[in-house]
C-alpha cells in the first residue's frame, strides 16, 4: 500500500478544522478511480443509457440554469465518438450538436445506480483514507463532460464536499458563506438542498448584480489525482477546462444538517405553494429536472413536520408528544451515511499542516481588478403597465426572492423548532 501523507485520522481532523477551501496531493495516489478515464468507463458500462445535459457555449451575463438546458441520452462510447470528432458521430445522439457551439455534461450520476450490477466498481473510491471508514463509491457520484460543461454557482445545504478529479482539469470559483448577500441568492429554479446565485460569476453583470464586486473569489483549478475540500456552505462555481473531463465527488453528512433539512423542507413548502398557485407570472419552468415531480401541500408540510420532530429529539433529546404522521422517507440529495458525526468529540490542530500535501485556496488575485459598478441610474422611476409612473408589479418569483432568502429561512427554522420543542415562539 502507497504511504499517505496524513493518516486518515489526521486528515478527518484537518477537514473537520478548516473553514477554508484546500487542495489534498497525494491522498488517492493509489486509488483505482483515477484509470476511469471516459475511454475506461465506456468499456465498463457498454450499452448503457445515460443522461447528459446539453449546454450552448454563450458570453452573455447571465447563468445556465438546468432548466434552460435540453438533454440527451447516449452511451458513453457514442459520447466519446461526438467529444473527439470520430465520424461514427455524425449517426449518434449528437449528430445534430456541433461541439464548437456546445457541451455536454452527465453530472450528478450516482455510482451506486450507475454501477448496481457491478458493485466491485465502489471500491475504485476510498474515502476512508479521509477518515471515513467504509466510506467509497457507493456513497459518491460520478461528473463527465467536456470543455465548457458547468454547474451554476451555487451552495450546498447539507455537508461538506470532497472531490477528486480523475481526468482533465476543472475550474473552480469559490466564495465564503459570508459573501451570501454578494450572490444575490435565488431558489428559482427549485432544487432541494441548493441554492443557486442569479450571477454569472465569470461573467459579472454589476449593472444589475453591484454587490457582487465586493464578492471574494478563491480560484483553484483542480488536476487529476488531487482532492478538493469544499466547506460547508461555501458557494462554487465549476467548469470543464479540457475537451474531457471525469471527477468524483462525496457529500459528507454533518451534525448541523438536522437544522438544515428543516429548513429545506420549509423552502420546499413555501415555493410549491406559490409556484404551483395560478397565476399569468407563473408559467416559467421553476421546478428543477432533478426534482422529478411536485409534491402537494399535505405532503410537504408531513415532510417539515417530520423533519422538525426528528431535529428537535436529536438537538436536546426532546420527547415529543405526539409523532407526526407517518411519510414514506424520500429520497434525499445529501442523506444520511451513518457516520460518526462531524466533529464529535475532537479538538482542532492548532494550526492546519501546509506544505506540499495540503495546498490552501487563496483568493484570488484578479479580484481587485474587478470592474467598479456603474452608478445608479437617474431615470429610474418604476414604470406602471401603463406606462406612467407607478409601482412595479411584483411577481411571484420576486416575493419568494424574500421569503425563501437564506436569512429568513434560518430565522424561521428557529422558531419551528423553538415551536417543536414546546418552548413556545421566542
Amino acid at each position: 500500500m502507497t504511504a499517505k501523507p496524513f493518516a486518515p485520522e489526521k486528515a478527518r481532523e484537518i477537514l473537520e478544522s478548516l473553514q477554508q477551501p484546500v487542495v489534498f496531493l497525494g491522498m488517492a495516489s493509489d486509488w483505482l478511480a483515477l484509470d476511469w478515464s471516459v475511454e475506461h468507463l465506456s468499456e465498463i458500462l457498454e450499452q448503457k443509457p445515460v443522461r447528459f445535459r446539453i449546454g450552448k457555449t454563450q458570453e452573455e451575463k447571465t447563468p445556465v440554469f438546468e432548466t434552460e438546458c435540453s438533454y440527451r441520452e447516449a452511451t458513453l462510447g457514442e459520447f466519446l465518438s461526438w467529444a473527439t470528432g470520430q465520424s461514427e458521430a455524425s449517426a449518434g445522439p449528437f449528430r445534430d450538436l456541433p461541439l464548437s457551439d456546445c457541451w455536454a455534461y452527465a453530472d450528478y450520476k450516482y455510482l451506486a445506480v450507475l454501477f448496481e450490477d457491478r458493485p466491485a466498481v465502489f471500491e475504485g473510491v476510498a474515502w476512508s483514507d479521509f477518515g471515513y471508514p467504509g466510506r467509497n463509491g457507493r456513497e459518491s457520484t460520478l461528473w463527465l463532460g467536456t470543455a465548457g460543461a458547468n454547474t451554476p454557482c451555487h451552495l450546498d445545504s447539507y455537508g461538506c464536499n470532497l472531490v477528486l478529479q480523475v481526468q482533465g482539469r476543472k475550474r473552480w470559483h469559490l466564495f465564503p458563506p459570508d459573501d451570501t448577500r454578494c450572490l444575490y441568492p435565488t431558489r428559482i429554479p427549485y432544487e432541494e438542498s441548493s441554492v443557486f446565485s442569479r450571477v454569472d460569476v465569470v461573467r459579472p453583470d454589476l449593472q444589475r448584480f453591484p454587490d457582487f464586486s465586493a464578492a471574494r473569489a478563491h480560484v483553484v483549478t483542480l488536476e487529476p489525482g488531487q482532492v478538493l475540500f469544499v466547506p460547508r456552505h461555501w458557494w462554487h462555481y465549476v467548469e470543464s477546462l479540457d475537451p474531457l473531463t471525469v471527477s468524483v465527488n462525496s457529500w459528507i453528512e454533518m451534525e448541523v444538517d438536522d437544522e438544515a433539512r428543516v429548513g429545506e423542507a420549509l423552502t420546499r413548502t413555501v415555493v410549491c405553494a406559490l409556484k404551483t398557485t395560478a397565476s399569468a407570472d407563473n408559467a416559467d419552468d421553476w421546478l428543477n429536472p432533478t426534482e422529478g415531480e411536485v409534491t402537494s401541500h399535505d405532503q410537504n408540510l408531513q415532510f417539515l413536520s417530520l423533519a422538525v420532530w426528528a431535529c428537535a429529539g436529536k438537538q436536546g433529546g426532546v420527547a415529543l408528544h405526539k409523532a407526526p404522521p407517518t411519510a414514506a422517507a424520500r429520497p434525499r440529495k445529501r442523506g444520511a451515511d451513518g457516520l460518526p458525526k462531524n466533529g464529535a468529540g475532537r479538538d482542532p490542530p492548532a494550526s492546519a499542516p501546509f506544505g506540499a500535501h495540503l495546498v490552501p485556496v487563496p483568493p484570488s488575485t484578479e479580484r481587485g481588478h474587478r470592474p467598479k459598478p456603474p452608478p445608479p441610474s437617474t431615470d429610474c422611476a418604476p414604470q406602471s403597465p401603463g406606462g406612467g409612473a407607478g409601482p412595479t408589479p411584483l411577481s411571484t418569483n420576486d416575493l419568494l426572492e424574500c421569503l425563501v432568502h437564506p436569512e429568513v429561512v434560518a430565522l424561521v427554522t428557529k422558531l419551528l423548532m423553538s415551536r417543536g420543542s414546546g418552548q413556545g415562539c421566542v
